[in-house]
């Protein structure tokens, strides 16, 4: 969809893109067909979206002849995705993407990737609920503000690593692609972009231990000035966390941000049950769907 037209449609249905909704909509034709090849889209595939907006990019997934479940807030535009995408494989929901039950929306039997221009208001909180669930998508391909791109990628020691970059990394390799300019939207944003791939690990914790690590990087980064083994302390006591740290080598002063997305595997172990099994990393995992 060019500029506009896409004016048309904002003008014929009220719309005034706004922060709050952090609607930027994807105007360039060159970006999208890019978008496209590196997704290498198989017929028949399962894609969830997020956010579709004006359909550009459903209406380009659909083309290559992807299922696609979209989840759109906004009614306006779900009442116009409606009216303008009629379409076999084209499965429309209005709702929050942050709430929503994927289990309940997605086929049970067959693996799905996610793939979406996701507004930069909902990506972080988006994200996490996307981990929340026993399947997860086989790869994730967004677009995203280039400071939250970085912050999902970071390696530890690194100023954006976070209790974010720990629960993606826990199962996602992560990837940026490329950076996008402000210019490829309407509005244009203030910031840059980045078009950024999440890969499947071979073998990820299950569900339940997910949670777990979890909670145990989110009390650690609560903090994240301060030494690591007082803030987990207010939880599991001191003795029981400088015995766990001693076990992993974690030095007494170590901060969030110095413990690997693995060795807080392991220390979510100790700190639960006291001990990590030889030969593994501290948490049971599961192969992920073919």
């Amino acid at each position: 969809m060019k500029k506009n037209e896409l004016l048309n449609e904002l003008s014929a249905l009220d719309i005034h893109p706004g922060k709050k909704l952090g609607q930027n909509f994807l105007i360039d034709g060159n970006f999208l067909d890019y978008i496209i090849r590196t997704s290498a889209i198989q017929p028949g595939e399962i894609v969830l979206e997020a956010g579709p907006g004006f359909g550009v990019l459903s209406r380009a997934l659909l083309e290559a002849e992807a299922e696609v479940y979209a989840v759109e807030f906004d009614h306006r535009i779900c009442a116009y995705l409606q009216n303008r995408i009629r379409h076999p494989l084209f499965h429309l929901t209005e709702g929050d993407a942050c709430r929503i039950d994927f289990t309940s929306l997605l086929p049970h039997d067959k693996p799905f990737r996610t793939i979406a221009n996701l507004p930069y208001a909902i990506s972080s909180v988006f994200i996490a609920h996307l981990l929340e669930f026993e399947r997860l998508p086989t790869s994730m391909l967004f677009m995203l503000q280039k400071e939250m791109a970085l912050r999902l990628g970071a390696a530890c020691q690194t100023p954006n690593y976070s209790a974010l970059s720990v629960q993606v990394q826990q199962c996602y390799d992560v990837r940026v692609l490329r950076k996008v300019p402000p210019q490829v939207f309407f509005p244009p944003p203030r910031v840059e972009s980045a078009l950024v791939e999440f890969s499947l690990k071979e073998s990820i914790p299950e569900k339940k231990q997910r949670k777990q690590i979890t909670d145990v990087v989110r009390l650690a980064f609560s903090q994240r000035r301060k030494k690591v083994v007082k803030v987990l302390a207010s939880r599991y006591g001191m003795e029981k966390v400088l015995r766990a740290m001693g076990q992993l080598d974690i030095a007494e002063n170590a901060r969030p941000t110095d413990i690997t997305v693995a060795t807080y595997e392991q220390l979510t172990t100790l700190l639960r049950t006291g001990n990590v099994p030889e030969n593994d990393p501290g948490t049971t995992r599961n192969k992920n769907p073919d």
